[in-house]
């Protein structure tokens, strides 16, 4: 049965066209089209934080009168009026996000005490590690279907740019180092020490470039196959394959010079801080101490604006108690306790990747009605993804999630697809929607839950109510 996906209204519930730049084209194009096929759309006003946090990841539907996700299409030729159907949400992606929501709080809480599912230390692939991409490849789903008309690039641009900004600056917010975590009620952060990069940040930055292609670098051809999808979006198509080019040139061909940083002993009453030297000199390396990915944070974005507790910090060579967190081994190499950032600059340009991955399985609800066309135009890429992704680990290439390397890129954006598309079998097409109601609400308020929960908002607050000590409080009694 034909399914259509309705456009959907940008990030903020405002329209995507404006009136000021965009009233004239529209009253044309409106002219042109006659009565049988204008467009009214919502005006949703301001918005609540719950529904800001939700439309931040997807926005609701825009226009009513047209059909929803789960409505057939009807005749164009048609010219019976029909009572309208109230649009609908893509009910699977709602599940997905909730699903990864549910994925990030288990990992965050249940890490700790199961390392196994906790992020690899390293190279490797573990549960954790699936997070971060699946969130980018549903960014990705959500901006084909927001943008699947837009009246107006210009206006389209300024609130896409707009909305990056918005992300931003909660990121800094959020995990700049304001919020000093459980157990501490104090707070502030010294600006030159501010964390720049987070989780947040990168959606951000994904987000924007992932819009700006759907936005201007989108051709006029009719869909009609396979072959004419690739030919309408072949620029954006380009962009990716630049960028994962630019990506490995960069990772493997630049030259990572010896370097040291300094830390500051909290045991000792001495400020003087202690510099470890770290020898380098090395092209092409991918361990822990002389990536390119490391040398560019530090270059640009200041080592003592990066991530203080990385990864790699589980590793054997730094923690007697590996895969956890350890006192660090009689012969730890110096490099152990140095700042790195997971989601640092040149690991985000390759993150915008996995965005562009499901933009395109948006592309594909757009354009294909038929759930099997859908499905199979999934699940085909998906799988080229996640056997090159496995055969370039094999070879020497491998999977690491603190690079955000190519073959991890391809393993988590296949196995997103699978899954998305897995789950739109069993919600969209079978109906088995009470199985997953408590995952669609967590869809639909994913940053909200995000913000309270994975950032520690809730405990923080919690903690702040104590009996006589601040250690006397129900999350922690003593």
């Amino acid at each position: 049965m034909a399914m259509e996906y309705v456009p959907i209204n940008d990030a903020y519930g405002d329209e995507i066209e404006d009136s000021s730049v965009c009233t004239q084209a529209k009253h044309l194009r409106t002219k042109k089209m006659g009565n049988a096929d204008k467009i009214q759309d919502y005006d949703d006003g301001n918005k609540e934080l719950s529904q800001f946090a939700l439309q931040i990841y997807e926005p609701p539907i825009a226009n009513k009168g047209e059909e929803g996700p789960l409505i057939p299409s009807s005749s164009s030729t048609n010219h019976k009026q029909h009572p309208q159907q109230p649009p609908q949400r893509l009910v699977s992606l709602d599940v997905f996000r909730g699903l990864t929501i549910v994925l990030m709080i288990l990992v965050d809480d249940v890490g700790g005490l199961l390392p196994a599912i906790n992020h690899s230390p390293w190279n490797g692939l573990t549960l954790a590690d699936y997070v971060m991409p699946f969130f980018l490849f549903i960014v990705g789903v959500s901006l084909g279907l927001t943008y699947k008309r837009v009246s107006c690039r210009v206006t389209a641009t300024r609130k896409a740019i707009l909305r990056k900004l918005k992300l931003l600056m909660l990121g800094l917010f959020l995990q700049g180092g304001f919020f000093h975590g459980i157990n501490n009620l104090t707070y502030g952060v010294d600006i030159q020490q501010m964390r720049l990069m987070g989780i947040l940040q990168r959606i951000a930055i994904a987000y924007l470039v992932a819009a700006m292609c759907e936005i201007w670098l989108k051709g006029d051809d009719q869909v009609t196959s396979e072959l004419s999808l690739l030919r309408k979006y072949q620029f954006q198509w380009v962009v990716a394959l630049v960028v994962t080019i630019i990506y490995i040139s960069l990772l493997y061909g630049l030259y990572v010079p010896d370097w040291e940083y300094q830390i500051t002993d909290a045991t000792t009453s001495s400020s003087a801080p202690k510099i470890f030297a770290v020898k380098c000199g090395v092209r092409g390396d991918t361990g822990p101490a002389c990536n390119v990915v490391g040398m560019i944070d530090r270059k640009i974005l200041g080592i003592q604006h990066l991530y203080r507790k990385p990864v790699f910090e589980r590793t054997k060579q730094c923690s007697i108690k590996s895969p956890d967190y350890g006192p660090l081994p009689s012969d730890a190499p110096t490099w152990c306790q140095a700042p790195f950032d997971p989601e640092g600059l040149l690991s985000s340009v390759m993150a915008v990747v996995t965005c562009l991955v499901g933009l395109h399985n948006g592309h594909i609800i757009v354009h294909f009605k038929d759930h099997g066309d859908r499905i199979r135009l999934w699940l085909i890429p998906s799988s080229v993804f996640l056997v090159s992704g496995l055969a370039l680990d094999i070879f020497g290439m491998h999977v690491n999630k603190a690079l955000y390397t190519f073959s991890y890129m391809c393993v988590t954006a296949g196995a997103a697809g699978f899954l998305f598309a897995g789950i739109y079998l069993l919600v969209d097409i079978y109906g088995y929607r009470r199985p997953t109601l408590v995952l669609e609400w967590m869809g639909k308020h994913a940053l909200i839950i995000y913000i309270l929960v994975a950032c520690n908002i809730v405990p923080i607050i919690i903690q702040g109510f104590y009996w006589k000590h601040p250690q006397n409080n129900i999350v922690s009694f003593d």
